[in-house]
């Protein structure tokens, strides 16, 4: 067995960020720049009003004739002359010769003439935004690397980019394995069970960024597997669920063994020790262990990471924070430890965690009760309750 760390490296060693594509701005949620974006406009483009009133020559004056109108999309196209206003709503170009916005509830006004109050005081680019305030046309505002929000489109929108350099969305292949496994749906008979994993695994991989393609269940026949893996040139990475392990009914590494190049095997974690990683046809692959639980923690530890590889994601796919305990555990053995566990915030804003009672790795229920797994590292001495341990946290955590 491996440690968890040499795991990792060695199958991302494997790996390559994706070739980029152009992706239109609707299309652009949650994926990843491949390369930097700079502005292609100034922003604001010109001076323009932050408030609805009228822009004027800042002086000692204390009234002035409305020589126009400027709104946005609309402006007044000629110079603001000395003892002039130009009426102006939020977000119009200043005219020429205009430095100074007075707003509309400092001002009375009769026809075209206005007088402002006497407690207002004139200076100089009050109530107004400065062209390019925000950016100029040549910053770089949007990093390689980054996963695009909302906020970051809205962005990208205002720098004039229809389209944006992203990196192609791995494809991934999923395939379970065993005469056991029924589809969801389907009515399992007394010696069967409905697939779950590749379900579950399919959600998490679209969440980070790649894109799943579920094969079915391969019986525990080797030609059913090379069947259903006929395709496997067509991925990034392909990922096997059951069937990595020592039983007779085993068989994914003497289906495939022709043409798989087996890296490691078995890794010293739980719950995942039976793990294999390599190549098939050239294609990188994970065999991961068919207990849920397992196949799931193995997924977050090796399948995440090698996502954000090829899409070139600069986040860490792997947040660790510290929390404290609220209940004691005993000792740890040989294995690097992932024990499924509740996170919750405090008032005064420490971390809590909870290890859950129940760490079986075929019990679901309990996986989706979890928002992070304590990692505890090989003899690991007992814990007390109010120790601080690592927890690798499942999701962002939000407070209510």
């Amino acid at each position: 067995m491996i440690p968890v760390a040499e795991a990792q490296a060695r199958v991302l060693s494997q790996l390559k960020p994706l070739p980029t594509e152009h992706v239109p701005l609707e299309q652009a949620a949650g994926r990843v720049l491949s390369e930097a974006v700079v502005a292609r406009v100034t922003h604001p483009p010109a001076d323009t009003s932050a408030m609805d009133g009228y822009a004027v020559a800042c002086s000692d004056r204390r009234d002035f004739r409305v020589a126009g109108v400027s709104s946005a999309g609309a402006g007044f196209h000629r110079p603001c002359g000395a003892g002039e206003a130009v009426r102006i709503f939020t977000g119009a170009p200043v005219p020429e010769g205009a430095d100074c916005v007075v707003i509309q509830e400092n001002v009375s006004r009769a026809g075209d003439q206005i007088v402002l109050a006497s407690e207002v005081q004139l200076a100089r680019r009050q109530h107004i935004r400065t062209a390019g305030n925000d950016f100029r046309a040549g910053d770089l505002l949007l990093e390689a690397g980054r996963r695009l929000s909302g906020r970051d489109i809205a962005l990208a929108a205002a720098m004039n980019h229809a389209t944006l350099p992203c990196a192609r969305k791995p494809r991934v292949a999923i395939l379970a394995n065993g005469d056991e496994l029924v589809l969801p749906g389907e009515y399992p008979a007394r010696d069967q069970i409905v697939s779950s994993s590749p379900f579950g695994l399919a959600a998490e991989i679209a969440l980070w960024g790649g894109a799943a393609s579920l094969l079915g269940i391969a019986r525990d026949n080797e030609e059913d597997i090379r069947s259903k893996l006929s395709d496997a040139h067509a991925y990034d990475l392909v990922v096997t669920i059951g069937g990595a392990s020592v039983g007779e009914h085993d068989l994914i590494k003497s289906a495939l063994a022709r043409e798989l190049v087996v890296d490691f095997w078995k890794i010293a974690m739980r719950p995942g020790k039976p793990l294999v990683s390599g190549t098939y046809r050239g294609v990188p692959m994970l065999g991961l262990p068919g207990n849920p639980v397992s196949a799931f923690v193995c997924a977050q530890l090796f399948i995440k990471p090698a996502v954000y590889r090829m899409i070139g994601a600069t986040a860490d796919p792997l947040p660790l924070v510290d929390a404290q305990l609220v209940a004691g555990m005993p000792a740890n053995d040989a294995r690097q430890d992932y024990c499924r566990a509740r996170v919750d915030l405090r008032a005064d804003g420490e971390l809590l965690v909870t290890p859950l009672p129940v760490q079986d790795s075929g019990m679901l229920r309990a996986l989706s009760m979890a928002q992070g797994l304590v990692v505890r590292p090989p003899y690991d001495p007992p814990r007390m309750v109010g120790d601080t341990v690592a927890v690798l946290l499942l999701e962002p955590l939000f407070f209510g």
